[in-house]
């Protein structure tokens, strides 16, 4: 069985016969791994040739051994006929026109590398119905025609040609509540859910709209699979959860159903609480954390919860096992993962809980992905 045909059993009725193996948030791992995964130069993830992206990421995809990967958009031909790349003695340059911009690589672990925190300012956040309104424009609709024609999914479709018959695409869009946190800042936006839950109904309608874009242009791309991320909601009440976040994520995870795609729902942090509203979403596919940060998410619990209601992704221990654990942890925790979750009707994909840290080996990382073939 191909790795496509592994996830697509996985989330249907009938479960899979072979377990495929994913890894979290592939972007993180190509940023803190580059040097490992490809020879190409750093720069390549900035460049307007489609043949130089597809260069690194068919290294990346050869030594990863996992069964999906990401589908990108990329800028119209125009564009990329417009621009260069140029390496000077001072470093690399994207120029187009009269522009230019000097790229900088990524850094291993995101951090910013002059300690600089990158924090919303509190002086001028919405504060009115009309202020999130302006704040939030309303979004353009979304022109499939024009968008193929530009060009804007050529590199997918080339990825395609390549590997859409052996691998998962995948596309990732936030959830509407989550992607608040861009607008009011962690404080801001706790104190508005509990006391001003009105504007933030508001926003999480207006992002509703950003969101269901992002998974037309994901359709259009040729995407299989949605991943939806979800963070900072552990933190609010249960009642919270259920009157702001339920409705706008039903009509995303049901608006990706009606593109022709499933959805994977990643729900990071403690679920205790939340349980009967998040099944009520109707998602595809269910992802969650290791136990960490103080609470316990434990396989067993979760597939019991799911009975068989959708896929279930598994939650190895990025740190403790894939990480630091010895090989026959990690064949260990591997095979009673799926063991456990081969008993959720085999609607299973055995997943990490968290992305791959920058001191896990790529080799590791492979390892993992050939234990699940072989044990799956």
């Amino acid at each position: 069985m191909t790795g496509r045909k592994k996830i697509e059993e996985a989330m249907s009725p009938g479960g899979t016969r072979a377990v495929p193996a994913v890894i979290c948030y592939e972007g993180i791992y190509v940023r803190d791994h580059w040097d490992a995964l490809t020879d190409c130069p750093w720069w390549y993830q900035s460049s307007p040739d489609v043949e130089q992206q597809l260069a690194w990421r068919r290294d990346v995809i050869g030594r990863t051994e996992q069964d999906w990967f990401a589908l990108p958009a990329c800028p119209s031909r125009a564009e990329r006929a417009a621009t260069v790349i140029e390496q000077r003695a001072d470093g690399v340059y994207r120029v187009w026109g009269h522009r230019q911009e000097k790229l900088q690589r990524p850094v291993i672990g995101g951090w910013d590398p002059h300690g600089v925190s990158r924090q919303i300012s509190l002086d001028h956040l919405p504060e009115s119905l009309g202020q999130v309104d302006a704040s939030i424009p309303s979004v353009d609709p979304f022109d499939s025609e024009r968008f193929t024609s530009e060009g804007r999914g050529d590199l997918a479709a080339a990825l395609l040609g390549e590997f859409g018959n052996k691998l998962y695409p995948i596309a990732h869009v936030s959830s509407p509540l989550w992607h608040c946190y861009s607008l009011w800042g962690f404080e801001g936006m706790m104190v508005l859910i509990a006391e001003r839950p009105d504007l933030v109904r508001r926003a999480c309608e207006r992002l509703l709209g950003y969101a269901v874009r992002s998974v037309r242009q994901a359709a259009a791309l040729g995407a299989a699979g949605i991943w939806v991320e979800e963070c900072l909601t552990d933190m609010i009440s249960p009642a919270a959860f259920e009157a702001i976040n339920v409705p706008v994520l039903g009509r995303l995870i049901g608006k990706i159903r009606k593109c022709g795609m499933k959805s994977i729902y990643y729900y990071c942090g403690d679920p205790a609480g939340k349980w009967e509203s998040i099944l009520s979403l109707g998602m595809d596919a269910l992802s969650l954390e290791e136990s960490k940060k103080g609470f316990t998410i434990e396989l067993a619990d979760v597939v019991r919860r799911v009975g068989g209601r959708c896929a279930v992704l598994g939650n190895l221990d990025a740190v403790g096992v894939l990480q630091n654990g010895s090989d026959r942890q990690l064949r260990d925790q591997i095979e009673r993962q799926i063991r456990i979750g081969k008993s959720n009707g085999n609607r299973f994909i055995m997943s990490l809980g968290s992305p791959v840290t920058p001191s896990t080996p790529v080799e590791r990382v492979a390892r993992y992905g050939r234990l699940v073939r072989q044990l799956g």
